[in-house]
């Protein structure tokens, strides 16, 4: 069982903004976890990637007094092909954390966070948007989530730039009239903006802060703003297509499935955005139970790692008991130590 007497799980849950790593008893204890930096390897490759993360994987063994552990269990953000979970998988197992290294898209995580049940659908809108769902026979339906050339649109990366795209046509007198505007100038304090579409062109504002314009846009909504309003119902409408496709591929539109939703665009619950979906789904899916999952997608990463670690130890723990454990410690906030890594310890 490695180098330990009693089995542990290294679990990952990386995606574009930051990496959570836990240490988990078999129990579901977590007995050490840090958090890094963004998990990016479409961006810089599988083995750079994965060193970002090893500095917070090599803490949390040292805390407790560990070498390496049974499995390695990442559920991860911008693993979205077959021979992308390969590529991680193998740069992982190169450092020699565990025999047993099993690497997957941040969606399965996602779906076993919100729901106990051998199948179901679960869609993330992040950052970006992805979906999976699981058949009652075993089969997976996955997307290939590279964004608008796979047919994918709504994450807060692509609403972002839907709000610069309408500020900016309202400016030159290409579109109508917009709280957009304004809302995005004041917001990076420029005069127009074009000039915060030109300062992410030039980099003197931060592309990676696309993300912020989605609060705006829901701030728009609010105050009554028709073109915000129109953004919000095609995203609504995208978010149910997907979801309502991967019902029907997996043969559940007439059957009890669990829908799980999740990431940020989703979890803020702004009712704008929420209810049209529900209604969609509903009107299609009459027996669907759908749920905004409340635990944070390293829960089902840490989930699905031990279920794997059961595997190897010929035996299967409480779900339930094991959740609370985990919601327990995460509950709590991270410590800041240093720059790069946050730690908590909890009691080995």
């Amino acid at each position: 069982m490695g180098a330990v007497n009693e089995p542990r799980l290294l679990a990952f849950d990386g995606g574009n903004s930051k990496t959570d790593v836990l240490l988990v008893a078999l129990d579901g204890t977590v007995l050490a976890r840090a958090r890094s930096g963004p998990f990016t390897p479409h961006l810089i490759g599988a083995g750079p990637a994965v060193a970002t993360v090893a500095p917070a994987v090599e803490h949390v063994l040292a805390i407790a007094g560990l070498t390496g552990v049974d499995v390695v269990a990442g559920y991860l953000a911008n693993a979205d092909l077959p021979e992308e979970e390969v590529a991680i998988a193998d740069a992982i197992a190169a450092y020699g954390w565990a025999p047993r290294v099993e690497v997957h898209n941040d969606t399965f995580a996602m779906l076993r966070a919100g729901t106990d049940a051998a199948t179901g659908v679960a869609v993330v809108c992040g950052g970006g948007i992805n979906c999976v769902g699981i058949a009652r026979d075993g089969r997976h339906v996955r997307y290939p989530a590279l964004g608008r050339a796979t047919g994918d649109w709504g994450g807060g990366v692509a609403i972002g730039e839907e709000v610069l795209w309408h500020a900016s046509r309202d400016e030159d007198g290409r579109g109508p009239a917009t709280l957009l505007t304004e809302l995005a100038a004041r917001h990076f304090g420029c005069s127009s903006a074009v000039e915060v579409a030109t300062g992410m062109h030039l980099g003197t504002i931060d592309r990676d802060r696309m993300h912020e314009l989605v609060p705006l846009l829901f701030a728009a909504v609010d105050a009554g703003d028709s073109v915000a309003a129109g953004v919000v119902q095609r995203q609504a409408e995208e978010i149910a297509l997907l979801t309502i496709t991967t019902v029907r591929r997996i043969d559940a539109l007439d059957a009890p499935i669990d829908i799980v939703l999740g990431g940020g665009m989703l979890t803020s619950r702004h009712p704008a955005l929420i209810e049209p979906v529900l209604e969609r789904i509903r009107a299609v899916a009459p027996r669907a139970v759908v749920s905004i999952v409340a635990d944070a997608p390293i829960v089902g990463s840490a989930l699905l790692g031990l279920e794997h670690l059961d595997s190897l130890v010929g035996q299967r723990g409480s779900a339930s008991a094991r959740r609370e454990r985990l919601r327990a410690t995460l509950d709590t906030p991270y410590e800041v130590r240093g720059h790069d890594t946050h730690e908590l310890v909890a009691s080995a």
